[in-house]
């Protein structure tokens, strides 16, 4: 099955792509999904919104690889990710990631390894809007860690 990748500055429903990840595949017996929320503060300041870009075709691409990767380590039988972009703020939803296999432990570990590289390879900016000012996210090293993980023998 081919991959749903999604970039949408609109808000999901979980439930709602949840059931058309199980209603596109058959001999599903696990779905497994990760969603990210915006915090309301980060490295001690308090955030009051986060602006995304990205660089459109890239991303879709660099992401679709991602999936396509899991598929190849794991038995899974459909994926669905979605990633928003624009202005967004404390405790709205930023990206799904939902992973349907027949078993759970393939679900789980395809859905934390397609979360993991999408912090690593998949190009998003992001911007904070604190009480100080605007300033870029910096890239975090434990994301590299996380990552660096999966790294086959």
């Amino acid at each position: 099955m081919k991959p749903q990748v999604r970039i949408q500055p609109e808000d999901f429903d979980v439930s709602a792509e949840m059931l058309a990840l199980r209603a596109a595949t058959r001999g599903i017996g696990a779905v497994v999904n990760f969603v990210g929320v915006v915090r309301d503060e980060n490295d001690a300041r308090t955030v009051g919104a986060m602006t995304l870009e990205h660089y459109p075709g890239m991303t879709e691409k660099a992401i679709t690889e991602i999936v396509l990767e899991a598929e190849d380590r794991w038995r899974i039988l459909g994926a669905t990710v979605i990633h928003r972009i624009g202005v967004l703020e404390p405790g709205d939803q930023i990206v799904l990631v939902a992973v349907a296999s027949g078993h759970r432990g393939d679900a789980f570990q395809a859905c934390e390894y397609i979360m993991d590289f999408l912090k690593t390879r998949a190009p998003f900016w992001k911007k904070e809007s604190t009480p100080d000012g605007e300033r870029w996210v910096a890239y975090r090293s434990s994301d590299d860690a996380a990552a660096k993980r999966w790294a086959q023998p």
